[in-house]
């Protein structure tokens, strides 16, 4: 017996049942897609391991995906795998069609995103798709064209988006993993600052008109808390499905987080994952070019962004030895103040204190669920990446256990 067969008769969450599945559906419910795409998730569980896809299958792929749509045959070259984006598969090719309107002859560089059998973030790329819609013009993102929301022509789901220009690390410190202490330098850091925060109160304060396209998307109301209930939610079943092992402070963190949720004051398009490492900017000019990685992006409470940008395993410390710099670009204090200045929103502490909770809930249930969950049982290409994150998870574990402690004393 391999040691995967092991696994999957000792581990329940490794091969689970359909009444464990719809256990744990009932206890934690979050949204409507959200449920579909993990309880897809577990039901794939019982199929075979990860296999390595060639990029020829996902060409062939990406190809029957656009003729679908367009009507007609196109053309495919210069394929070649995409570095980056630690959860999903990513290939560039340049695409021979007749352009947005069917009347030219273009040549177009395309990326294709799609999912391995697992991954360190299970989310939805027809939600990735519609944020992608919702904020064009708006907000510097990929321009998208198609989804393939359910893996029909796709190993598994995917989207093709336009290809962008730039890079998310500065070449003076490329070394390390995208977003983790990244340190931009004080002349690039004062170029990018500005527009990582007015980015930010773009993105919170966009009309409410732009929801529209959101169509897989649960709708808050201004002045509830059943939203900010589903999205904590979202995170306990997250852990309940992928958990390795147990941890009894993810249970208390939770019951907190239910009894404490606030109630939404403003309803703002969250981008889920805003900080250092995933945008593109020009190295030359200091110019972001596009914001990247919106798969986990929901309708909610500005302040999640806020603390998430702003917790400490994306920052560093200045070159004055002690001003600890959120996301590698100013200190909280001024992050926040000048976010009200640019946003005219403004920033609660109350609010502030439980998202900086939530935040810290949410990373160690990404790193030592998800994340170990998927080298865990061989179903991902990044085995080598989530097993280093998931050794991180211990130093998160700590600091969720001493900033939990002192929020609650």
């Amino acid at each position: 017996m391999t040691a995967l067969e092991r696994l999957k008769t000792s581990d329940i969450r490794e091969s689970p049942s359909d009444a464990l599945i719809e256990q744990i559906r009932d206890k934690y419910p979050t949204e409507k897609e959200v449920d579909a795409v993990f309880t897809r998730k577990m039901q794939r569980r019982n199929g075979p391991p990860f296999q390595q896809l060639t990029l020829d299958r996902l060409v062939s792929g990406a190809k029957q995906l656009i003729e679908a749509n367009l009507g007609y045959e196109v053309g495919i070259s210069e394929a070649k795998w995409l570095s980056g984006g630690a959860s999903k598969l990513q290939a560039v090719f340049v695409l021979q069609w007749r352009g947005a309107d069917g009347k030219g002859n273009e040549a177009a560089k395309m990326v294709l995103r799609t999912e391995p059998a697992a991954s360190i973030t299970e989310s939805s790329r027809l939600r990735e798709f519609e944020v992608l819609k919702a904020v064009e013009g708006v907000i510097p993102a990929p321009e998208v064209y198609w989804v393939d929301e359910d893996g029909s022509y796709l190993p598994y789901p995917g989207i093709i988006m336009g290809f962008c220009n730039g890079v998310a690390k500065p070449s003076h410190d490329a070394d390390k993993v995208s977003g983790l202490g990244q340190n931009y330098g004080p002349e690039l850091r004062q170029k990018l600052a500005p527009q990582f925060v007015e980015l930010l109160a773009r993105l919170h304060t966009l009309d409410s008109a732009h929801f529209e396209c959101l169509e897989h998307y649960d709708r808050p109301v201004a002045g509830s808390n059943e939203a900010v209930i589903k999205q904590v939610n979202y995170l306990r079943r997250m852990w309940e499905e992928d958990r390795i092992e147990e941890e009894p402070i993810m249970d208390v963190v939770y019951k907190w987080l239910i009894k404490h949720a606030p109630p939404i004051d403003h309803v703002s398009l969250i981008h889920g994952d805003y900080r250092n490492g995933n945008f593109l900017f020009n190295e030359d000019s200091g110019e972001i070019t596009t914001w990247l990685d919106w798969e986990g992006a929901v309708l909610g409470d500005r302040h999640r962004d806020l603390t998430y940008a702003t917790l400490d395993t994306f920052g560093h410390i200045a070159e004055d030895g002690e001003t600890l710099l959120a996301s590698g670009m100013m200190s909280s204090e001024e992050l926040f103040a000048a976010y009200e200045k640019a946003s005219g929103l403004k920033v609660d502490p109350v609010r502030l204190t439980y998202y900086s909770v939530y935040n810290r809930y949410l990373l160690l249930t990404l790193i030592m669920g998800s994340s170990a969950r998927s080298s865990y049982g061989a179903r991902t290409h990044q085995d080598v990446l989530t097993n280093y994150l998931t050794g991180l998870g211990y130093q998160n574990l700590s600091e969720l256990c001493d900033f939990f402690k002192e929020v609650t004393q």
